[in-house]
């Protein structure tokens, strides 16, 4: 279960850290906004969907992983 949780974790920052090079890639000034604060990778996400789609999925399934991995943590031995 560890190795989920571990893996689960790396996607959700490999997604965040995708969707920063995306913003940088499209504007500095969306790459700062996304870095320094949160709720502008949200607008980011929606104004940008073609290009912040890929991370955005990667960190979902992250998020995913590590929900499972949560919720079946206790019933796995």
């Amino acid at each position: 279960m560890m190795t989920l949780s571990v893996l689960g974790f790396l996607l959700v920052v490999l997604g965040g850290i995708g969707t920063l090079i995306a913003a940088f890639r499209t504007s500095v000034w969306w790459g700062l906004g996304c870095l320094l604060i949160a709720p502008v990778s949200l607008v980011f996400l929606i104004v940008q969907w073609n290009v912040a789609k890929n991370p955005f999925f990667v960190q979902l399934a992250g998020g995913g992983l590590l929900l499972a991995v949560a919720v079946m943590g206790g019933r796995v031995h």
